[in-house]
């Protein structure tokens, strides 16, 4: 069974933390859920965002996402992939120099990665981006071409594909971001 290293952390996007991971089980996948310095078992609180016509998405408490891996026993060469989740996460989780170098191996190594919103705020922390064209929310976009990355600007429910890597702006496109990460990973789907 291939394993997945999934990044969260406090205050991460409630659904870009709770759908894919379940996606990924769904399809048979080992995910390994983890947050610095937390260990399995622990918790970490999720926001819900929401559109709702103010200037920029409302938040609003989400439900409390049990970690199944403890950080400190990742080893990335154990993981197939790399997911990183959205949200206010990201802004903090950017600053931990161990997380960035889990990212930079994942990169390094050419396995498939995918990350969804402010996610991508750990890509550029991680100075990994550079020479990738790729999608965020579109208040990280100064963010992705500071660090040498090209902006994609495409639809909220779509993900942009490049090399190793996947990446869309929010929550409504996990389909297509799940869709892409999961062929990026060698998998099929039939029904």
């Amino acid at each position: 069974m291939k394993k997945i290293l999934f990044l969260t952390g406090d205050f991460t996007e409630d659904y870009e933390t709770m759908v894919p991971f379940q996606m990924l089980e769904m399809v048979g996948y080992e995910v390994h859920a983890v947050c610095p310095d937390k260990k399995k078992g622990d918790s970490i609180k999720t926001a819900i965002h929401d559109f709702e016509g103010d200037q920029t998405y409302t938040e609003k408490p989400g439900h409390n996402f049990v970690l199944n891996y403890s950080f400190a026993d990742v080893k990335v060469e154990d993981y197939a992939g790399l997911v990183i989740a959205g949200g206010r996460a990201p802004e903090y989780l950017r600053l931990n120099e161990s997380l960035l170098e889990m990212v930079k191996h994942f990169f390094s190594t050419n396995k498939p990665v995918a990350a969804v919103c402010h996610g991508i705020q750990i890509l550029t922390a991680a100075n990994v981006v550079k020479g990738f064209k790729l999608t965020a929310y579109p208040a990280v976009e100064p963010e992705v071409i500071l660090a040498g990355g090209d902006f994609q600007r495409i639809p909220a429910d779509a993900a942009f594909v490049d090399k190793n890597l996947v990446t869309s702006p929010a929550w409504p496109s996990h389909p297509s971001l799940i869709r892409e990460f999961l062929k990026l990973m060698g998998a099929t789907v039939t029904v």
